[in-house]
């Protein structure tokens, strides 16, 4: 018998006889702890023999690769159990996503009592122990075993033809097409639960068979996964679609559309308080505000290259109403029609996509020197992109937005210290809104794609501007080839929220293209012609998403700054209402928002019925307040001050308004 050395992690040596797997070889090792091996670098089966000297290493159970395994093993788990109640299903594609995993089914479509019984046989599966085992087929092979599919059989061509070929993988009277590695059997699949079904197409085509896709989540223990459950209960009560609508914030309405936002009065207010807030530091910062159409014509975005090459994120263009029925009296295809746009031989208009060729056209409206640098033009503009009905979720992906848009025009000498500015606007935006757990992510072009423009020396300095920019943050930044706009790189900032979700919030931007590609101009020192550098920012990124994000962060409950009602006035009976109004008119004159209820309802059903608009503060007013000029205060948390003088009250809420202070500090705890 032959003997073989085998090489683990630690540099040390085990000799083996040939045909042993590598499962025993850990298992003699480490222990029992792993769901997959690393031999010569590449990841395999526990159950893979050992047939040469090599390298081998262990994939824990519970490392991020052996928690990835458990979940694609999941998916296949998910698969048999279906099949074996829904015999007619067709299995499509089955991946590991983050926190679990999903898998794709031809068939009818199922009810939540379908998704428990589902779950009910996966747990079965794992108690029967099925050992799950690597089998390679040939191309005859393969197509025998998936005859029936013609999903598998799409993607086995496909396999054959780039000449990857594949393996199955076999858990009792189930297999799948796969690559593996798994699990070594069905047991170690425990830590699951099923979340939901949606439906999806296959290849992502909606022109394409429809499919139904249940969802999942995989752990590596029990702790873990029951963890994941109780985030997302928290995740459940503060989404934003339920509080949106529970605290009246904004309306979704399908005579008017999906994915556009009717902000009510009191989401409005939130909204209206931000903008005031990053204005106060835009004019500090010296930067000027513009207005423009929600339009422009179709050569205004050729030129900057948005259009045609985002065109399948845009709304259809616009055509002017006498070419468009000259083009239909001459019998013009709809693809005719759009090659036409595309090429750029008719003209129309857009729904404008982005702002920035629109100030850039106001900054070539006029002669420019060296000396109106840095000009800074900032805009509240709403945009409009053409998002699939599937990908339409809230606030937070919508079809028109609005962003907090500004664009800089410098000098390459400018750019540092401009974009060090819009830094500090995002750390200022973030720490006033308890926002300081954030991550800083460089996009930076791919070097193999060629979806980007411009001229490579210009990327560059780009790119190293944004790396300079980043490092001197204080904060680790990585950087992502790949994740650069078009145009140019830019930085990213990724905010955690306290459920420990991650939402990509504001950008800053350095292009060096879309200057060249106007043609900008200004005059320099030397009394030569340059060519400006733009810097892009959006701090909250869109004004929707932003206020989606705050209110999940906040569970609906804004600081008082923000609050749609600061202080709701509550009377203990009607003698009180005269006191109430002179409340009320006191804390208006401050420009404090306050609502009244004097209704003969008793105060416990006033105070539940105000508690579910979340109003900062209540003030609840009885005989001793009315007769000593004081008010009795009530936080959200139920805890309640009495006596205080309404003078000192008033004083101390315009304090905590006027500071912006994330916390409420005018009732102190109750021990």
């Amino acid at each position: 018998m032959s003997m073989l050395e085998v090489t683990l992690a630690d540099g040390t040596i085990h000799e083996i006889a040939s045909g042993v797997s590598a499962g025993e070889v850990i298992r003699d090792a480490y222990g029992r702890g792993a769901v997959a091996a690393i031999k010569d670098g590449n990841p395999c089966d526990l159950s893979t023999p050992i047939e040469e000297s090599c390298t081998l290493d262990q994939i824990p159970l519970e490392s991020e690769d052996g928690v990835e395994i458990l979940r694609h093993s999941c998916a296949h788990l998910l698969a048999q159990a279906v099949v074996e109640l829904f015999p007619d299903a067709k299995p499509t594609i089955g991946p590991a996503i983050e926190h679990g995993f999903y898998y794709d089914f031809h068939m009818d479509p199922l009810g939540e009592e379908d998704l428990s019984a589902i779950q009910k046989k996966m747990q079965y599966i794992v108690k029967q122990n099925l050992k799950i085992e690597r089998e390679e087929h040939d191309s005859d092979g393969l197509a025998s075993l998936f005859a029936d599919n013609q999903f598998k059989t799409e993607i086995i061509d496909e396999k054959l033809e780039a000449g990857t070929g594949s393996s199955i993988y076999r858990q009792g009277d189930f297999y799948d097409l796969c690559r593996g590695p798994h699990a070594p059997s069905t047991s170690y699949l425990r830590n699951f639960k099923l979340t939901s079904t949606s439906q999806a197409f296959w290849r992502a085509d909606s022109s394409r068979e429809s499919l139904v896709r249940i969802y999942g989540m995989c752990y590596a223990t029990k702790q873990d996964l029951k963890a994941r459950e109780t985030l997302l209960r928290e995740a459940a009560l503060r989404d934003h679609r339920k509080l949106g609508k529970d605290l009246q914030l904004f309306h979704i309405d399908e005579m008017v559309g999906q994915g556009l936002i009717l902000w009510t009065p009191r989401g409005s207010v939130v909204r209206q308080e931000l903008q005031n807030f990053i204005g106060e530091h835009l004019r500090r910062q010296g930067y000027s505000q513009v207005f423009t159409p929600h339009i422009g014509k179709l050569d205004l975005y050729r030129t900057s290259g948005h259009f045609p090459y985002y065109q399948e994120s845009q709304y259809p263009p616009l055509v002017e109403r006498d070419l468009m029925a000259k083009l239909a009296d001459d019998g013009c295809s709809c693809s005719e029609l759009a090659n036409m746009m595309g090429e750029g031989d008719i003209d129309g208009y857009l729904l404008k996509p982005m702002n920035c060729p629109h100030h850039i056209r106001l900054f070539a409206s006029q002669p420019r020197s060296y000396r109106d640098l840095p000009l800074r033009l900032a805009e509240f503009g709403t945009v409009y992109r053409w998002e699939q009905s599937g990908e339409i979720s809230g606030m937070t992906r919508v079809r028109g937005f609005t962003q907090d848009d500004a664009h800089l025009f410098v000098t390459e000498d400018q750019i540092a210290e401009e974009v060090l500015g819009c830094i500090e606007l995002v750390q200022v935006i973030f720490g006033t809104l308890g926002m300081e757990d954030y991550r800083v992510r460089v996009g930076l072009r791919d070097p193999d794609s060629d979806k980007y423009v411009g001229e490579s020396e210009k990327w560059d300095k780009a790119e190293t501007a944004c790396r300079q920019a980043a490092a001197s943050l204080g904060v680790d930044f990585i950087e992502e080839e790949g994740e650069a706009a078009f145009y140019g790189p830019k930085i990213d900032f990724v905010v955690k929220d306290v459920l420990g979700r991650e939402w990509q919030l504001g950008t800053v931007q350095v292009d060096y293209n879309l200057p060249e590609r106007f043609e900008l101009e200004y005059t320099g020192g030397d009394g030569e012609k340059h060519r400006p550098v733009v810097i892009h920012r959006a701090p909250f990124g869109s004004m929707e998403r932003f206020v989606g994000v705050l209110i999940e962060h906040f569970a609906g409950k804004f600081p008082t700054w923000l609050a749609p009602t600061q202080v709701h006035i509550i009377t203990i009976s009607e003698k009180h209402k005269e006191y109430a109004a002179k409340v009320e008119s006191e804390l208006k004159m401050l420009g404090v928002r306050v609502e009244v209820d004097d209704s003969d309802n008793t105060i416990g059903k006033k105070i539940r019925t105000h508690r579910k608009m979340q109003p900062a503060y209540m003030v609840i007013l009885g005989d001793d307040e009315a007769a000593n000029s004081t008010v009795s205060i009530r936080n959200r948390k139920g805890d309640q001050v009495q006596g205080i003088a309404l003078d000192n009250f008033m004083a101390n809420l315009l304090a905590e308004i006027e500071t912006r202070n994330a916390e409420q500090n005018l009732v102190p705890p109750q021990e």
